[in-house]
Formats: structure tokens, C-alpha cells, sequence
């Protein structure tokens, strides 16, 4: 089953849902076959692609419960839209088929708290880090709250809705890839604290018979 590709976007969403219950649920079932290395070697069909923040805490095969050569892995701090990673996110919809892109956030995020610090503490960054802060600096203001914990929370969804945007608004490949409903995109963000994934509302176009 976990090397069985989904039969549709909605499909997708769901198996993710699942496998990451099982992950909370600690029964996972993603052990790899023996022969898993030489099946891959010959090619990869993944079925969904997860951009996501380079944070250690959040390994995404793991939290999803799937197979190595299921999931495309797009990292960068913040889970924030660069030209390297679009191409990556375009190239395995084009050319890997992949049915679904995921925009995957988590709490406690140090980019995001980063941003957060620039912006209420007047906080400087060496280097390119403050490049970084910059980009989630959006989410950030459009958030603002008294509480820092609610404001962080807050910002961190609201910085995956941004990158979700920025998908549409970046790429035409992917906007039409959406709505001939070859693809779906969906934000999510992962509790450090629980294990869960919680889904945003997903964007999806008209289903593709397959």
C-alpha cells in the first residue's frame, strides 16, 4: 500500500493525514523492503512534494509515515519560496507527475521567531539571515499580537499561507498545474509538541480523470 501511488489529489491529502496518525499513534508501517534501494535506483514517481523548513525536530518521511522515493523534499529555513526551490517543486510536478504540493510549517519556528524578533525587538542578523527574516517579515506584521506566543503561532501559519501564495503568484506552471487539476497545493503546519499535522484549506482545481 505504502508504495501504491494515491488516485487523486484528495486521496493524497488523506493518506498524508493518516500516516501521520500513525506516526502520533507510534504504529508506523513504513519499513522499507529489502529490494526498496533497487526499485528506486531505477527511477522516482513521488507522489506528492513537501516544502518545508530545514528544522531538525521536523523529519517529514517520518511524521508522514511514507517510503523512502514517495515524497519530494524541498527545504529551506522558514519554509519560504526561493528560486531553488520553485524550480524543484516545478520540476517534480512537470517532470516526476507528482499530484500534490504540501507547504509544510511547524510551531516554534526559529526563522519565523527570527522575523518576529527584527520587527519588535529592532533584532539585527549577521550575514544572510536577516535576508531570511526579511522574506517572512509579512506574516509577521499581519499578525502582530500582545501575546508573543499567540503571535508566534500566528505568524507561522500565516507565513505558510504566504509561501502557498507565492507558489500561485510565482509560477504559472504551477497556477495552471492547479487549475486543470493535474495538482493540488495545501499549507500545514506540524505541532513540535504533539506530532500532529493540521491541514489549511487546500487548493484544487477540476479533478483530472486519470
Amino acid at each position: 500500500m505504502l508504495r501504491t501511488r494515491p488516485a487523486s489529489v484528495q486521496e493524497a491529502i488523506e493518506r498524508l493525514g493518516a500516516g501521520n496518525r500513525r506516526f502520533i499513534e507510534e504504529h508506523p508501517r513504513a519499513h522499507a523492503p529489502r529490494d526498496l534501494h533497487t526499485d528506486l535506483a531505477q527511477g522516482q514517481t513521488p507522489f506528492a512534494v513537501a516544502l518545508g523548513c530545514s528544522d531538525s525536530r521536523v523529519p517529514i518521511e517520518t511524521i508522514f509515515d511514507e517510503l523512502p522515493g514517495n515524497l519530494f523534499i524541498v527545504r529551506v529555513a522558514g519554509n519560504i519560496v526561493d528560486e531553488g526551490g520553485l524550480a524543484s517543486i516545478e520540476y517534480a510536478v512537470e517532470l516526476l507527475d507528482s499530484m500534490l504540493v504540501v507547504v509544510l510549517g511547524h510551531t516554534g519556528c526559529g526563522a519565523v521567531t527570527a522575523a518576529l524578533q527584527q520587527i519588535a525587538n529592532k533584532t539585527t542578523f549577521p550575514g544572510h539571515i536577516k535576508k531570511l527574516a526579511n522574506a517572512i517579515a509579512p506574516a509577521v506584521v499581519e499578525t502582530e499580537h500582545a501575546d508573543r506566543d499567540v503571535w508566534l503561532n500566528a505568524a507561522v501559519a500565516r507565513n505558510v499561507q504566504e509561501s502557498v501564495r507565492d507558489l500561485q503568484e510565482q509560477s504559472m506552471l504551477l497556477t495552471t498545474a492547479v487549475q486543470s487539476g493535474k495538482i493540488g497545493i495545501v499549507g500545514a503546519v506540524y505541532d513540535l509538541h504533539t506530532g500532529r499535522v493540521g491541514f489549511q484549506e487546500a487548493l484544487l482545481g477540476t479533478p483530472r480523470v486519470r
